[in-house]
């Protein structure tokens, strides 16, 4: 499946069926983000029940801190 994910056409591979799937193959699922799937943003319990589809857009916001 090809998505844009963060404005970057990625290839994903064939295990990665939901939003939840896509947040550990980057090792993201242990840290505050906000993901957006074709303009509408998820809350973190719609992360696990959102299937992704090809040519969906996606952006993944994640929180660094420092001071």
């Amino acid at each position: 499946m090809i998505v844009v994910i963060n404005g970057e056409s990625v290839s994903l591979p064939a295990q990665i069926v939901s939003v939840s799937d896509l947040l550990k193959h980057y090792e993201l699922h242990e840290k505050v983000v906000v993901v957006e799937i074709n303009g509408e943003i998820l809350t973190g319990t719609e992360h696990q029940i959102t299937r992704l589809s090809d040519k969906d857009r996606i952006e993944i916001v994640h929180f660094v801190g420092g001071g």
